[in-house]
């Protein structure tokens, strides 16, 4: 197995970190994740050797393993409407309140996530050759065609599903240039001594003001990361682990069969991850056209949008990303937005604790962790 797809494996567990972002909007929600803190255990270790072992641990893959994630965010987004009847399935539903996630890890082509909703739970569960989406609110069991040979896409089936490990390795690659680094060895997350770096950024126009990434004392995996905004004093958003197992789960995990009496459905991974024909080409259309303006923590991505792209219910159907649901969301966040100008011309921006978005009235998005001065800086420069 080639380097690139052991890394590959590793930090695809999940949704980019753009779309983290997305669905970290929780309204009012504290950390739900403490850390116990307690005399040292561990030998001391300079920021420096922990960055490498934090590095080491992201590449060598991730090793056999069960635990449960918890995700919980309070970005300051403003007031959203009720999301109702979508569990906690729904990039939309996710927008609130706090989020389990309960992982099992046998190898690179063993592994289950259980996504839990109000009354129901997705699962993804890859067995081999064998793979299958379980959605009980539905009754629904999709057998997922081509599962041999999908590699390490399988999480195109359950986008939602985030670890640690995923947002931290975003993390560490802003940590290369413009960061202070400090480190404790006495953070206990999930029952387990662990180290904990902090990450600070020296630009000023950042709404981060510091990253915590717990790492394993043991195996150095990331147990936990937590992202401070600016005058606060808790985290804005925070995912961890509450429980976690270093052995290999137990065979029968990655057993599935369909329930007497569910529809069973078969499909490839590629429909599985497909929008309607004109939202699919459009989100192609935009993937091609992203440009970014700075680097490390002050990074804006800039790409062509309208408000017609936040609204448009034919984003999302049979319960996919986007349709009324993302309608009504976005029409709460653009009832927040305030009218702003410059030589550049004018727009609307939106700003949360630790995200702020520009839409131009030329039709450009302008989106970063960045004061609305640093968008409207980079909105200047075509």
């Amino acid at each position: 197995m080639s380097e690139q797809t052991r890394r590959g494996r590793a930090v695809r567990w999940g949704v980019p970190i753009a779309t983290v972002a997305l669905v970290a909007g929780a309204i009012g929600a504290g950390p739900v994740i403490a850390a116990v803190q307690g005399d040292p255990v561990l030998p001391e270790r300079t920021a420096a050797q922990l960055l490498a072992d934090a590095v080491r641990a992201t590449e060598s893959g991730v090793k056999p393993m069960s635990g449960t994630v918890m995700q919980t965010a309070s970005l300051g987004l403003p007031g959203l409407p009720e999301v109702a009847g979508m569990g906690g399935t729904s990039p939309a539903a996710l927008l609130a309140g706090s989020h389990e996630l309960k992982v099992w890890y046998g190898g690179e082509d063993r592994f289950r996530f259980a996504l839990p909703g109000r009354m129901s739970e997705t699962d993804l569960i890859v067995n081999g050759d064998q793979a299958w989406l379980w959605e009980s609110g539905t009754n629904k069991a999709t057998r997922i065609k081509g599962a041999g040979q999908a590699g390490p896409d399988h999480d195109r089936a359950l986008p939602m599903a985030t670890t640690p490990q995923q947002v931290a390795d975003e993390a560490l690659k802003r940590a290369e240039a413009g960061t202070a680094v400090s480190v404790s060895n006495t953070e206990k997350v999930a029952g387990r001594p662990a180290y904990q770096l902090v990450l600070t950024p020296k630009d000023g126009s950042s709404l981060v003001k510091e990253v915590k990434l717990a790492l394993d004392g043991e195996t150095f995996v990331p147990l936990r990361v937590q992202v401070y905004a600016k005058s606060a004093a808790e985290p804005a958003f925070e995912i961890g682990f509450t429980s976690v197992t270093f052995t290999p789960p137990a065979p029968d995990n990655f057993t599935f069969t369909p329930p007497a009496g569910a529809k069973v459905e078969e499909k490839s991974l590629a429909d599985l991850g497909r929008r309607p024909e004109a939202g699919q080409e459009r989100a192609e259309a935009l993937k091609s056209e992203i440009t970014t303006v700075g680097e490390g923590w002050t990074t804006v991505a800039v790409l062509p949008f309208s408000t017609r792209d936040l609204t448009d219910p034919a984003q999302g159907q049979d319960g996919r990303p986007g349709g009324q649901d993302a309608t009504m969301v976005a029409d709460a966040l653009l009832k927040s937005a305030r009218q702003v100008s410059g030589a550049w011309g004018s727009g609307k921006v939106i700003q949360t604790k630790l995200v702020s978005a520009l839409l131009t009235d030329d039709g450009r998005l302008l989106v970063g962790a960045v004061t609305p001065e640093k968008l409207t800086e980079a909105a200047g420069r075509r």
